[in-house]
């Protein structure tokens, strides 16, 4: 293939893409877009921090006192922010240690290629985050099961195919390594891990377990530590990862677990020592909505009010709302065309909740994902309600 010819493909998938549309303001209850005013109903603030003062106030301060840029964290870019950020998170996730990163993106890529070689074996569930699978592809195991989703015992036959691999050495006289990994929320349908059982299974399989809990921290648990918390499986997970930027509202993720796990973590992750640390700004919002939240529980409160609130509405309304058991409310639509249409409408109604298509759900399962937010009132939710209902009526959709 020559170069004209290569450029002349791109520009063929360049043709079908879309462009999103365009913020104006910020991530609060309603945002900004062409000059007006729209009811937000799709982003993952859940707690609605990006707007909150205290939050602004200690990033201000911040700046002001050490300016916005770091350096690499092996270097000259360990700043006492992020230690704090660390101690913070640790304590609020009940765990002995954690790990920044500039993504959890890159906190999922650093869990998996750190601790799992090619001879290793990772058992996967089949609806895991792009991050977990992309991942996996990086780490270049060559022994990787996948699950069907959330089904424990299809996890087990997998076990059992795994156990036979776990008794041959590997090349350097080591047996394999199992790793299960789960997303604690599961970002599309809203829906949990059966994580109590995948922790009995691992314990009487041998295997190590890693939960990407990016949808559950701020949400779920008791003050929204998340999904370990709300099992009760404290100190029962090997590795939990979590993002900065959905309930917490700024950027990063993290590693928490054992001070062995975070220890080896620090020494041997390329996504630690091979990229910039987090920003002063990022460092010090997620800092002080921690602090929020380990001081009180009303913002997660409040939410899960709002998400009963709206809950009932669409189900009221004759809406299929799918399995979910978060504040991530899927509205089931199925055919693609209807999920755009039905989307444009609503922009039309002035809310701004995006359709979810494939590939990021598989055909005929297209869908609108609203997810309420802590900062949203009983108002906002019924004008989100009426737009809906009109829309659907309008569409045959109820």
């Amino acid at each position: 293939m020559n170069v004209a010819k290569f450029y002349q493909q791109l520009e063929e998938v360049n043709k079908t893409g879309t462009t999103p549309r365009t913020i104006q303001s910020g991530q609060g209850p309603y945002l900004t877009i062409e000059g007006v005013k729209k009811l937000n109903f799709c982003s993952s603030h859940y707690l609605g921090f990006t707007e909150e003062p205290r939050i602004r106030n200690a990033t201000i301060a911040a700046v002001k006192k050490y300016g916005i840029g770091t350096g690499y964290r092996t270097l000259a870019g360990t700043h006492v922010l992020h230690l704090e950020l660390e101690e913070a998170i640790a304590k609020f996730k009940n765990t002995e240690a954690a790990l920044v990163f500039t993504s959890a993106y890159l906190a999922n890529c650093s869990a998996v290629q750190t601790f799992i070689g090619k001879e290793d074996i990772v058992i996967s569930d089949e609806l895991n985050h792009a991050s977990i699978i992309d991942a996996i592809r990086l780490s270049q195991v060559q022994n990787k099961f996948i699950y069907k989703h959330a089904d424990t015992n299809d996890l087990e036959e997998k076990l059992k195919e795994a156990s036979k691999i776990m008794q041959t050495p590997k090349s350097d006289g080591q047996l394999p390594v199992v790793l299960i990994i789960t997303d604690g929320v599961f970002s599309m349908d809203g829906d949990l891990a059966p994580l109590p059982e995948i922790v009995r299974l691992a314990k009487q399989y041998g295997a190590l377990t890693m939960v990407d809990d990016a949808h559950g921290e701020g949400v779920l648990g008791n003050g929204g530590r998340g999904i370990v918390d709300y099992f009760g499986l404290l100190g029962k997970i090997d590795i939990e990862v979590g993002s900065l930027s959905k309930a917490f509202s700024s950027c990063g993720g993290y590693i928490a677990g054992n001070k062995t796990i975070v220890g080896y973590q620090k020494l041997k992750s390329r996504q630690r020592l091979f990229s910039i640390s987090l920003s002063i700004p990022d460092s010090a919002a997620s800092l002080e909505g921690i602090k929020i939240l380990l001081e009180s529980d009303k913002p997660v409160k409040k939410l899960w009010e709002n998400v009963n609130y709206l809950r009932a509405g669409f189900k009221k309304l004759g809406f299929d709302i799918g399995r979910s058991e978060s504040p991530i409310i899927p509205v089931m639509l199925g055919n693609e065309e209807v999920a755009k249409e039905f989307s444009n409408k609503l922009f039309e109604e002035d809310v701004f909740a995006t359709p979810i298509l494939f590939p990021m759900v598989a055909k005929g399962k297209a869908r609108i994902r609203v997810i309420p937010s802590a900062s949203h009132s009983k108002e906002d939710l019924e004008k989100g309600l009426k737009a809906f209902e009109k829309v659907a009526k309008e569409l045959k959709v109820i």
